[in-house]
Protein backbone atom coordinates (compact mmCIF):
# COMPACT_ATOMS: atom_id res chain seq x y z
CA UNK A 1 0.00 0.00 0.00
CA UNK A 2 1.55 3.54 -1.04
CA UNK A 3 0.44 6.36 0.80
CA UNK A 4 1.03 9.69 0.40
CA UNK A 5 0.08 12.79 1.71
CA UNK A 6 -0.76 15.99 -0.21
CA UNK A 7 0.15 19.18 1.51
CA UNK A 8 -0.77 23.52 1.65
CA UNK A 9 -0.49 26.01 4.15
CA UNK A 10 -2.03 29.81 4.26
CA UNK A 11 0.26 32.13 6.01
CA UNK A 12 0.59 36.04 7.01
CA UNK A 13 3.48 36.61 4.43
CA UNK A 14 6.32 35.53 2.27
CA UNK A 15 9.25 35.23 4.91
CA UNK A 16 9.31 33.15 8.25
CA UNK A 17 12.49 34.54 8.53
CA UNK A 18 11.41 37.53 8.82
CA UNK A 19 8.60 36.57 11.54
CA UNK A 20 5.28 35.67 9.10
CA UNK A 21 3.51 32.30 10.32
CA UNK A 22 1.32 29.77 9.13
CA UNK A 23 -2.49 30.41 9.53
CA UNK A 24 -3.97 27.12 8.08
CA UNK A 25 -2.78 23.52 6.95
CA UNK A 26 -4.48 21.21 4.53
CA UNK A 27 -3.43 17.89 4.14
CA UNK A 28 -5.28 15.41 1.96
CA UNK A 29 -4.46 11.69 2.17
CA UNK A 30 -4.11 9.57 -0.99
CA UNK A 31 -3.45 5.78 -0.75
CA UNK A 32 -2.52 4.11 -4.10
CA UNK A 33 -3.18 7.70 -6.02
CA UNK A 34 -6.53 7.53 -4.73
CA UNK A 35 -8.18 9.91 -1.95
CA UNK A 36 -9.51 8.59 1.33
CA UNK A 37 -11.86 9.99 3.30
CA UNK A 38 -9.35 10.89 5.82
CA UNK A 39 -7.54 15.01 5.70
CA UNK A 40 -6.50 17.12 7.90
CA UNK A 41 -7.27 20.90 7.96
CA UNK A 42 -6.71 23.94 11.04
CA UNK A 43 -6.88 27.28 11.28
CA UNK A 44 -4.05 28.81 13.53
CA UNK A 45 -3.87 31.78 15.23
CA UNK A 46 -0.34 33.37 14.55
CA UNK A 47 -0.18 35.45 17.11
CA UNK A 48 0.91 38.24 14.47
CA UNK A 49 -0.64 40.56 12.03
CA UNK A 50 -1.60 39.07 8.51
CA UNK A 51 -0.04 41.23 5.94
CA UNK A 52 -2.58 42.68 3.77
CA UNK A 53 -0.82 41.23 0.35
CA UNK A 54 -1.79 37.41 2.43
CA UNK A 55 -4.86 38.94 3.70
CA UNK A 56 -5.88 39.47 -0.44
CA UNK A 57 -4.49 35.68 -1.48
CA UNK A 58 -6.69 33.73 1.25
CA UNK A 59 -9.20 36.23 3.37
CA UNK A 60 -7.96 34.95 6.66
CA UNK A 61 -8.08 38.10 9.15
CA UNK A 62 -6.30 38.35 12.12
CA UNK A 63 -10.38 38.73 14.00
CA UNK A 64 -10.86 35.22 12.90
CA UNK A 65 -7.94 33.68 13.22
CA UNK A 66 -7.53 35.17 16.85
CA UNK A 67 -10.01 32.63 18.62
CA UNK A 68 -8.34 29.72 16.62
CA UNK A 69 -5.64 27.39 18.38
CA UNK A 70 -1.78 27.75 18.10
CA UNK A 71 0.19 25.52 16.27
CA UNK A 72 2.10 24.31 19.58
CA UNK A 73 -1.56 23.00 20.01
CA UNK A 74 -2.09 21.28 16.72
CA UNK A 75 1.24 20.43 15.64
CA UNK A 76 1.32 16.50 17.44
CA UNK A 77 -2.09 15.91 15.80
CA UNK A 78 -0.89 16.84 12.09
CA UNK A 79 2.70 14.91 13.17
CA UNK A 80 0.34 11.88 13.90
CA UNK A 81 -1.47 12.33 11.02
CA UNK A 82 1.75 12.51 8.69
CA UNK A 83 3.57 9.76 10.26
CA UNK A 84 6.42 8.25 7.74
CA UNK A 85 4.79 9.18 4.55
CA UNK A 86 5.97 11.43 1.81
CA UNK A 87 4.56 14.52 1.25
CA UNK A 88 3.67 16.06 -2.02
CA UNK A 89 3.88 20.02 -2.20
CA UNK A 90 3.66 22.55 -4.80
CA UNK A 91 7.12 24.87 -4.38
CA UNK A 92 7.89 23.12 -1.63
CA UNK A 93 11.13 25.14 -0.31
CA UNK A 94 8.01 27.78 0.76
CA UNK A 95 5.91 24.90 2.89
CA UNK A 96 8.68 23.28 3.99
CA UNK A 97 10.76 26.17 5.81
CA UNK A 98 7.05 27.45 7.13
CA UNK A 99 6.29 24.36 8.64
CA UNK A 100 10.11 23.30 9.67
CA UNK A 101 10.80 26.97 11.75
CA UNK A 102 7.28 26.40 13.51
CA UNK A 103 8.40 23.15 14.36
CA UNK A 104 11.59 24.32 15.43
CA UNK A 105 9.81 27.01 18.21
CA UNK A 106 7.89 24.23 19.52
CA UNK A 107 11.18 21.84 19.62
CA UNK A 108 10.44 19.18 17.40
CA UNK A 109 12.08 17.53 15.20
CA UNK A 110 11.45 18.88 11.51
CA UNK A 111 10.35 17.29 8.44
CA UNK A 112 13.18 16.07 6.08
CA UNK A 113 12.92 16.87 2.23
CA UNK A 114 13.77 13.83 1.58
CA UNK A 115 10.24 12.97 2.68
CA UNK A 116 8.90 15.87 0.19
CA UNK A 117 7.91 15.46 -3.23
CA UNK A 118 7.53 19.16 -5.14
CA UNK A 119 5.66 19.43 -7.84
CA UNK A 120 6.55 22.33 -8.78
CA UNK A 121 10.48 20.63 -9.64
CA UNK A 122 8.56 17.69 -11.28
CA UNK A 123 6.84 20.40 -13.77
CA UNK A 124 10.04 22.09 -14.65
CA UNK A 125 11.74 19.14 -15.24
CA UNK A 126 9.09 17.79 -17.60
CA UNK A 127 7.93 20.89 -19.23
CA UNK A 128 11.11 22.96 -19.63
CA UNK A 129 10.82 26.36 -19.89
CA UNK A 130 6.77 26.18 -19.48
CA UNK A 131 5.15 28.08 -16.79
CA UNK A 132 4.85 25.83 -13.64
CA UNK A 133 2.93 27.68 -11.08
CA UNK A 134 -0.44 25.33 -9.93
CA UNK A 135 -2.49 27.57 -12.19
CA UNK A 136 -0.78 26.89 -15.21
CA UNK A 137 -0.32 23.21 -14.39
CA UNK A 138 -3.99 23.40 -14.21
CA UNK A 139 -4.78 25.02 -17.39
CA UNK A 140 -2.35 22.35 -18.71
CA UNK A 141 -4.02 19.63 -17.61
CA UNK A 142 -7.73 21.06 -17.90
CA UNK A 143 -8.82 21.06 -14.56
CA UNK A 144 -10.76 23.53 -13.62
CA UNK A 145 -10.13 25.86 -10.52
CA UNK A 146 -11.10 29.03 -12.08
CA UNK A 147 -14.00 29.47 -8.90
CA UNK A 148 -11.21 29.60 -6.86
CA UNK A 149 -11.39 33.28 -5.44
CA UNK A 150 -9.71 32.46 -2.24
CA UNK A 151 -6.53 30.38 -1.53
CA UNK A 152 -7.25 27.69 0.39
CA UNK A 153 -5.06 24.95 1.98
CA UNK A 154 -7.52 21.84 1.80
CA UNK A 155 -9.01 23.08 -1.44
CA UNK A 156 -5.69 23.59 -2.75
CA UNK A 157 -4.50 20.61 -1.65
CA UNK A 158 -7.21 18.48 -3.18
CA UNK A 159 -6.43 21.02 -7.04
CA UNK A 160 -2.91 19.74 -6.39
CA UNK A 161 -3.63 16.53 -5.87
CA UNK A 162 -4.96 16.12 -9.78
CA UNK A 163 -2.19 18.05 -10.74
CA UNK A 164 0.16 15.53 -9.11
CA UNK A 165 -1.82 12.62 -10.48
CA UNK A 166 -1.31 14.20 -14.17
CA UNK A 167 2.31 14.73 -13.71
CA UNK A 168 3.27 11.19 -12.81
CA UNK A 169 1.45 9.91 -16.17
CA UNK A 170 -2.54 10.56 -15.70
CA UNK A 171 -5.33 9.13 -14.87
CA UNK A 172 -4.69 5.20 -14.07
CA UNK A 173 -5.96 3.18 -18.17
CA UNK A 174 -7.95 0.92 -16.02
CA UNK A 175 -9.94 3.40 -13.66
CA UNK A 176 -13.48 2.79 -15.03
CA UNK A 177 -16.22 4.98 -13.51
CA UNK A 178 -19.14 3.54 -14.80
CA UNK A 179 -22.02 2.16 -13.30
CA UNK A 180 -20.48 -1.96 -14.30
CA UNK A 181 -17.56 -0.73 -12.20
CA UNK A 182 -18.29 -1.09 -8.42
CA UNK A 183 -14.51 -0.14 -7.81
CA UNK A 184 -14.81 2.49 -9.77
CA UNK A 185 -17.91 4.19 -8.10
CA UNK A 186 -16.19 3.59 -4.71
CA UNK A 187 -13.29 6.38 -6.22
CA UNK A 188 -15.80 8.89 -7.64
CA UNK A 189 -18.08 8.88 -4.52
CA UNK A 190 -14.76 9.37 -2.09
CA UNK A 191 -13.94 12.29 -4.27
CA UNK A 192 -17.43 13.66 -3.51
CA UNK A 193 -17.19 13.21 -0.28
CA UNK A 194 -13.89 14.90 0.45
CA UNK A 195 -14.54 17.69 -1.65
CA UNK A 196 -18.49 18.24 -0.12
CA UNK A 197 -16.07 18.00 3.50
CA UNK A 198 -13.33 20.68 2.18
CA UNK A 199 -16.81 23.12 1.19
CA UNK A 200 -18.03 22.33 4.62
CA UNK A 201 -15.13 23.15 6.62
CA UNK A 202 -15.18 26.62 3.85
CA UNK A 203 -18.36 27.29 5.44
CA UNK A 204 -17.46 27.43 9.15
CA UNK A 205 -15.63 30.63 7.90
CA UNK A 206 -18.81 32.52 6.71
CA UNK A 207 -17.68 35.76 8.27
CA UNK A 208 -14.75 36.48 6.26
CA UNK A 209 -16.43 35.58 2.65
CA UNK A 210 -19.07 37.77 1.29
CA UNK A 211 -22.03 35.69 -0.14
CA UNK A 212 -20.86 35.89 -3.78
CA UNK A 213 -17.39 34.65 -2.67
CA UNK A 214 -19.29 31.67 -1.41
CA UNK A 215 -21.32 31.18 -4.59
CA UNK A 216 -18.64 31.26 -6.08
CA UNK A 217 -16.92 28.30 -4.35
CA UNK A 218 -20.00 26.65 -4.32
CA UNK A 219 -20.11 26.27 -8.51
CA UNK A 220 -16.01 25.62 -8.33
CA UNK A 221 -16.81 22.11 -6.17
CA UNK A 222 -19.84 21.09 -7.88
CA UNK A 223 -17.75 21.16 -10.91
CA UNK A 224 -15.90 18.77 -9.31
CA UNK A 225 -18.93 16.38 -8.28
CA UNK A 226 -19.79 16.43 -11.91
CA UNK A 227 -16.49 14.80 -13.19
CA UNK A 228 -16.94 11.89 -14.75
CA UNK A 229 -13.77 10.58 -13.40
CA UNK A 230 -11.71 11.39 -10.39
CA UNK A 231 -8.42 12.16 -11.55
CA UNK A 232 -6.98 12.40 -7.73
CA UNK A 233 -8.01 19.96 -4.33
CA UNK A 234 -5.83 25.18 -3.68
Amino acid sequence: MLRELVLDTETTGLSHENGDKIVEIGIVELINHIPTKQYFHKYINPERLVSESAFKIHGLSQEFLKTKPKFSEICEEMLTFIGNDNIIIHNASFDLGFLNNELVHVQKDIISSSKVIDTLTMAREKFPGSPASLDALCRRFTIDNSHRDLHGALLDSYILAQVYLELIGGSQPDFDLSDKNKQGNNINQNHSTNISLAFNRSQKVQNRLTKEELDSHKKFIDGFNGLTKWAIYN
